[in-house]
């Protein structure tokens, strides 16, 4: 099977046998790099990988004889399963891609190889970015280092894991102000995750001005209906004219998330009311 055919698809419609084929790739140290990229890359959709992929991808993670884009993106790649075990844990064993006991092993080699000073700085940011999709006692600290650094590439991962790791209000509403693209990107994305309310003027800003860079208006769309749901209507109904397909899409599923929420919002003020009959 030519594994480049699964990107033809959508995950949920590959063969049953798509993580046996992925997994031959991985491990065939005489395939073109290009497809073992493309091998890894597939292998953290989380229709497919199972604990002998997670398993095989953070071994090239932490092979030093692997060619450092294949263990970048080996390493990323576990982003999502390890997010789906944190957030849906382990009482019904069957609905995870992975186990429980792999979930832990994973979290502890990227620990490791975040804690290599002898890796370069690219590998031990990976395994933080990925580590943080389900946060640890040493992400707080780690965070703050990292966010204090005079290396823009540091405070852009230290930004990143803001996204998913409590307690960097300030420094989330700091990083709005930064001159650094990619930093501020990934401040709107955080502030939006955290719903930070004294974020709003200046993300709702960036909706509605005429210059922003199309990157940043994407995420500052989904931010504001997350910050202000009942204001954010509003401001994101004119872009669903927008002539940009991706900009008018965003817009529409913004707009549904907030409504969602206006609608979660509501209900549960109704049960509120409930308890407490006039």
């Amino acid at each position: 099977m030519d594994i480049t055919t699964l990107t033809e698809t959508p995950p949920w419609e590959w063969p049953e046998d798509a993580a046996d084929h992925l997994m031959a790739a991985l491990r065939n140290e005489d395939l073109d790099e290009s497809q073992r990229l493309l091998a890894a890359e597939l292998a953290g959709e989380v229709s497919v990988i199972n604990d002998g992929l997670a398993e095989t991808l953070l071994a090239i993670g932490m092979a030093p004889k692997a060619p450092e884009l294949l263990r970048l993106r080996a390493l990323y790649s576990l982003g999502p399963a390890i997010e789906y075990g944190d957030i849906e844990g382990f009482e019904e064993p069957d609905e995870v891609p992975i186990s429980e006991k792999t979930f832990h092993g994973l979290l502890r080699g990227l620990h490791d190889v975040y804690r290599d000073t002898g890796l370069s700085d690219a590998l031990r940011r990976s395994a933080l970015e990925t580590s943080v999709h389900a946060p640890q006692d040493w992400h707080p600290e780690t965070i703050r280092q990292a966010f204090m650094s005079d290396d823009d590439a540091w405070k852009l991962t230290a930004v990143f894991c803001m996204g998913f790791v409590h307690g960097f209000k300030d420094q989330i509403l700091e990083a709005l102000g930064s001159q650094d693209e990619d930093i501020h990107h990934e401040a709107v994305i955080a502030a939006g995750n955290w719903e930070l309310d004294e974020a709003w003027n200046h993300i709702a800003g960036l909706v509605t001005g005429r210059e922003t860079d199309k990157y940043l208006l994407l995420a500052a769309m989904e931010a504001v209906a997350a910050i202000r749901p009942h204001e954010a209507v509003e401001i994101l109904t004119p872009h669903l004219d927008s002539e940009d397909e991706d900009i008018a899409d965003m817009a529409q599923e913004a707009i549904s998330m907030a409504q969602g929420q206006m609608d979660e919002d509501e209900t549960e003020m109704n049960e509120d009311d409930s308890l407490f009959p006039k």
